[in-house]
C-alpha cells in the first residue's frame, strides 16, 4: 500500500496531491470541480446573506445568488484549470530533470 501523506482539510479538498507526478484526467477533473464549486458556493451564500440584509425581494436575491455562483464558477474554474496545467508542466519538467541527472 502506498504511503499517502495526511494533509490539512483545505489542502485535501483543493489539491490533495504532492506535485511530483502529473495529474491524471480523473484527478484533474476533481481539482477543477473542487475549485469551481467550493469557493463560488461559499461566496454565493455570502452574497445571498448580504442581499437579504439589504432588503432585496425574492427574485432579486435569486438573481444575486445565480450571478455570484456562475461568475465565481467561471473565475475559480479557470484558476483550477491553471493549477492543473502548472502542476502537470512542473511534474514533466521535474521528471525530465531527474532523467537528465540520471537519478
Amino acid at each position: 500500500m502506498r504511503n499517502i501523506p495526511r494533509y490539512a482539510l483545505m489542502r485535501r479538498l483543493l489539491f490533495p496531491y504532492n506535485g511530483e507526478e502529473a495529474l491524471t484526467w480523473k484527478q484533474s477533473l476533481r481539482v477543477l470541480l473542487a475549485w469551481a464549486l467550493l469557493f463560488p458556493l461559499l461566496l454565493s451564500l455570502l452574497a445571498v446573506l448580504f442581499a437579504l440584509l439589504s432588503g432585496f425581494s425574492g427574485p432579486r436575491v435569486l438573481n444575486v445568488f445565480l450571478f455570484a455562483l456562475l461568475s465565481g464558477a467561471c473565475i475559480f474554474g479557470v484558476l483550477g484549470w491553471l493549477i492543473v496545467v502548472v502542476n502537470n508542466r512542473s511534474a514533466r519538467i521535474r521528471r525530465a530533470w531527474k532523467a537528465q541527472k540520471g537519478r
